[in-house]
């Protein structure tokens, strides 16, 4: 690998981070964690953005962690503070204030399938495979099943990280692992399409939105409701959703200030 191993790159309110080591099919090694913190750090300091979408080159999306820089350094203090950072950085995905995207253009494996399953939403060229095979190597996908439990029912989750076996892109938007799942040659636009929605919102009620979206997940009815009560008058008394009220009863187009 010689050149970076994330590439990054804007367009307009869409910035795109691409795993770029295709050699060794885009794996999660320290470097591309610590790639993808440090970008993710950035994007969630900027005011400006609205989309993250993560992308990748070469045949594979992400075949999950590094075997051979895992093996390198058989020590349990290692792979203590390798998953922890993994883990760190996913927990990011979801803290960050704007939507993000995962492109799957090809096969997501173990952490692989764990990022995808993690992003907000994502859109699989249909070509794309997934699997959380850790379990054919002798280790239990057990961060991955984290994120695929959250994602998909628990049974079919169960059933991917006992068998290690690959499920298609079809089989993957059925589940509700992916969004949509595409040709190929229209991935593309159709990640042009979903972002294109997303832009033209408000950033406002996004952040409020992804953030209360993840906290009721967890919590019982009544504190879900609660949470979300609050968080909907909260929402309410923002500058952005007084012009985007006011723009649907006047039949006009709203002029979003991000307040």
């Amino acid at each position: 690998m010689t050149g970076p191993v994330l590439l990054r790159g804007e367009d307009g309110p869409v910035v795109t981070l691409t795993l770029n080591d295709p050699a060794q099919y885009n794996t999660l090694s320290e470097a591309m964690l610590g790639a993808l913190e440090a970008e993710i750090a950035e994007i969630a300091g900027r005011g400006d953005l609205k989309v993250l979408v993560i992308a990748a080159s070469g045949r594979a999306f992400c075949a999950g962690h590094n075997l051979k820089e895992m093996r390198a350094t058989p020590e349990r203090a290692y792979y203590d503070a390798l998953f922890a950072h993994c883990s760190r950085m996913m927990q990011s995905v979801i803290a960050l204030p704007i939507p993000v995207i995962a492109r799957v253009q090809g096969l997501a494996t173990a952490a692989g399938c764990q990022l995808v399953a993690t992003c907000d939403m994502a859109v699989a060229s249909m070509d794309a495979r997934f699997a959380v095979s850790g379990v054919n190597l002798g280790l239990f996908c057990s961060t991955p099943s984290v994120a695929l439990s959250r994602a998909i029912s628990p049974k079919r989750a169960f059933e991917m990280l006992a068998t290690g076996a690959f499920i298609d892109a079809g089989t993957a938007q059925d589940w509700g692992l992916v969004n949509r799942a595409v040709p190929a040659a229209d991935l593309d636009t159709e990640i042009g399409r979903l972002t294109a929605s997303i832009a033209r919102k408000s950033p406002v009620p996004l952040k409020m939105g992804k953030a209360l979206f993840y906290r009721q997940l967890g919590a019982p009815l009544p504190d879900a409701y609660a949470d979300a009560g609050a968080t909907m008058a909260a929402n309410m008394m923002t500058e952005d959703a007084v012009e985007g009220i006011d723009a649907f009863i006047g039949k006009r187009d709203p002029k979003w200030t991000g307040r």
